[in-house]
């Protein structure tokens, strides 16, 4: 048997759709849509077999019902003894940094749950009282990208760097107009603006209400010990036991969230040999392997993609 380490990684908001937790409705896991559910309010069962697309969108339901679907997977990917080696660290894209969190048990199921609908919601007030978007430069260098943004600061525009997710593909928030502009500038540094369809502009300063909401209710909520270091995404370093994750969580919502270093760190000083992602769709695979292209990643995006047996087994 071929054993490698194993980091696991989380997706985020922007994978969810309609019908996500079909596949998974018949698996001993879909219980813990029960458990979310009794932490927050939502009928998950509900959310995650019959919403529509377009209520799915709403920022936050998306991210309940991408958090659980992770959940959901990762647990399925545990009872199958998936991975093929030892799992070793977890990160998290934005949402996902709190599956990782669960994951790696620092939260609890139901903490985690409370904390992402408390932060769905101050999301989502957020960007209803101030409009924003976001946008995905492609093509273009990340220097280039951030020059042209500062730039546009310094004429007085609202915009920022918002993810930086792999070599060509940086994503930046802001008001409308300045991602409007963005994109006709764009082609200036080889690059162009692909428009996403968020409801506001996450990671950035106009986040700032969010993260107060946010600040208040982890006052009542509590982080245990790490088993395993999550690397966050505010500065792509490991933690584990450290008693600042509650910080780093409010951080994040104004912050850029250092994908690329987050994997680099996870496949360079944590010795990660595999990824696997766990949750809806294969958009991390596919910026991994954009940061790494002979990287080894399994995507577990329903039970049909669980090896029948451990990965790397001879």
């Amino acid at each position: 048997m071929n054993q490698v380490p194993v980091g696991l990684v989380f997706p985020g908001q922007g994978t969810q759709k309609q019908g996500m937790g079909e596949p998974w409705r018949n698996t001993p896991s879909w219980e813990l849509t029960a458990e979310v559910s009794a932490a927050t309010g939502e009928d998950l069962s509900e959310l995650l077999l019959h919403t529509s697309g377009e209520q799915l969108r709403r920022t936050d339901l998306a991210q309940l019902a991408v958090f659980t679907i992770s959940l959901i997977a990762h647990a399925e990917a545990v009872r199958a003894e998936a991975f093929g080696g030892p799992v070793v660290a977890c990160a998290g894209h934005s949402l996902g940094e709190y599956t990782a969190l669960v994951a790696a048990g620092a939260l609890t199921v139901g903490v985690g749950a409370a904390l992402v609908a408390t932060r769905g919601r101050a999301m989502r007030e957020a960007a209803s009282a101030r409009e924003g978007t976001m946008g995905a430069v492609v093509a273009a260098p990340l220097a280039e990208v951030e020059a042209l943004v500062g730039e546009m600061r310094a004429e007085g525009g609202e915009i920022w760097i918002a993810n930086v997710n792999a070599p060509g593909q940086t994503v930046v928030s802001g008001s409308p107009d300045a991602i409007a502009e963005l994109g006709e500038r764009a082609p200036s540094i080889g690059g162009k603006l692909i428009r996403l369809q968020v409801g506001g502009a996450f990671h950035s300063p106009r986040m700032a209400p969010a993260a107060e909401a946010l600040r208040d209710a982890l006052l009542t909520m509590a982080f245990a010990p790490a088993r395993l270091p999550v690397v966050a995404n505010v500065d792509a370093t490991p933690y584990t036991d450290d008693g600042r994750w509650a910080a780093r969580c409010v951080r994040q919502l104004t912050s850029p969230v250092l994908w690329e270093r987050s994997v680099r760190t996870l496949t360079g000083p944590l010795g990660c040999r595999r990824l696997v992602e766990l949750g809806p769709g294969r958009s991390l695979a596919g910026m991994i392997r954009r940061i790494h292209p002979d990287a080894d990643v399994l995507s577990v995006d329903s039970p049909a993609a669980l090896p029948t047996r451990p990965v790397g087994e001879r």
